[in-house]
């Protein structure tokens, strides 16, 4: 669908957006004119009783929950390929283990929510599907997206199904599993040399003069591209909340005491807040959990802002095995750490060594993932050794990225 289709889109429900520093409000636009990142003014709020799980019609996968997202309310502009409600499964085989046990034998004690079995392989799907629906909600003829892989795979794949064009900016030495998966979606990948904030500053610069730095986008007739950003783009954030649905509705409306996830940008961690917020604020749940994020040692800002230097490079070095997410500056940085704040959680950063050894613990027990996805499980273990989630405590921690993608 063209800028010509005006009337047509305008029919849906098309939610304004919101500036939650400055109060000013938009039709459309990447970021709030003071600098800020943007949230949907209107976002919904479940009402009535929660639904009975054993009657739930959960066919429409992570769309069955559509009444509480932003985006979507025609189904005709849902960019879809059936993603969503993703295995909640018991972390440990059937074997008893304990006492004197080597601790490669120690059990997480959790569940484990499959994110990796998406359509691209990872949890970014979720994300995908809403950004590509607001897209097509509004019009827009050509995305741009910057990305370590995950999310610009994502993005790719949801743009083609869309029939939208995409470019995707992703690090020079991006894995070659997840470049391929851009390419074969028919986006341009865009390599670019230096820090992942490179990544960003060219993705940016290259929106062109409608959507540049100041962020506008009010009218995608008038601008080069559209910044399907999961960093920026307050859609990604409505579509990442589904794991909150997806999570309480699988344990019969009974949210866990913790949910451990990885943490870069936030979008997971960000998302699932959200998402158990509406649920509680509608008496869908009693509480929310308390939600704990690892961070790449080396690269572990929350860490650091919320323990200081020492603890968000515990060994003096960067772990390079969770490259997707070594994130120096996260966009909604202030949210992360209000959001951990408010359930009680934390942040820890995990070495390259214990995410490496989580990894083949995972890959032992039947886990197929990629090494980012390891760290959240290797925090689990270093939370409960701590003391800080107990040994009876009922956590669910997401399993973000195939292994498939190298």
């Amino acid at each position: 669908m063209g800028p010509s289709g005006e009337s047509e889109r305008e029919a849906c429900s098309l939610r304004r957006l919101r500036c939650p520093e400055c109060g000013e409000t938009y039709r459309d636009r990447w970021r709030c004119r003071c600098g800020a990142p943007l949230d949907f003014a209107d976002p919904p709020t479940p009402e009535g009783a929660a639904p009975d799980p054993e009657s739930f019609d959960a066919r429409g996968g992570l769309w069955a929950f559509a009444d509480l997202l932003a985006v979507g309310d025609d189904p005709r502009n849902r960019v879809t390929l059936g993603e969503g409600m993703t295995p909640l499964v018991g972390a440990d085989r059937g074997r008893e283990s304990g006492g004197d046990a080597e601790p490669d034998l120690l059990p997480w004690n959790a569940s484990f929510k499959l994110e990796y079995v998406f359509p691209t392989g990872s949890f970014k799907d979720r994300g995908a599907t809403a950004t590509l629906t607001r897209a097509r909600e509004l019009g827009v003829e050509r995305v741009v997206e910057d990305s370590s892989g995950n999310a610009g795979a994502a993005i790719a794949t949801y743009a083609a199904r869309a029939g939208i064009a995409a470019e995707i900016y992703v690090p020079a030495d991006v894995k070659e599993s997840k470049l391929r998966a851009i390419r074969r979606a028919g986006a341009e990948p865009v390599r670019i040399e230096g820090s992942r904030g490179d990544v960003t500053d060219a993705c940016v610069a290259a929106l062109g003069e409608g959507g540049s730095g100041a962020g506008e986008g009010t009218d995608p007739s008038r601008t080069d591209a559209w910044y399907a950003s999961h960093a920026w783009n307050p859609a990604f954030f409505e579509g990442t909340a589904t794991v909150a649905y997806e999570i309480a509705l699988q344990r019969g409306f009974e949210a866990p005491d913790a949910v451990v996830t990885p943490l870069g940008h936030g979008t997971l961690c960000l998302g699932a807040y959200r998402g158990f917020r509406r649920l509680e604020r509608a008496g869908w749940i009693d509480s929310v959990p308390r939600l704990y994020g690892a961070q790449a040692a080396g690269v572990a800002p929350i860490v650091r802002a919320l323990h200081g230097p020492e603890a968000a490079d515990p060994e003096g070095t960067v772990n390079d095995a969770a490259d997707g997410i070594q994130i120096a500056e996260p966009v909604r940085d202030r949210e992360i750490r209000e959001a951990i704040g408010a359930t009680g959680g934390d942040a820890l950063a995990v070495t390259e060594a214990a995410a490496t050894r989580e990894l083949d613990r995972l890959h032992a027990a039947g886990f197929y993932t990629e090494p980012t996805c390891a760290v959240a499980p290797a925090a689990l273990r270093t939370l409960r050794e701590r003391g800080e989630i107990g040994p009876d405590e009922d956590v669910v921690v997401p399993l973000t990225g195939s292994g498939l993608k190298g």
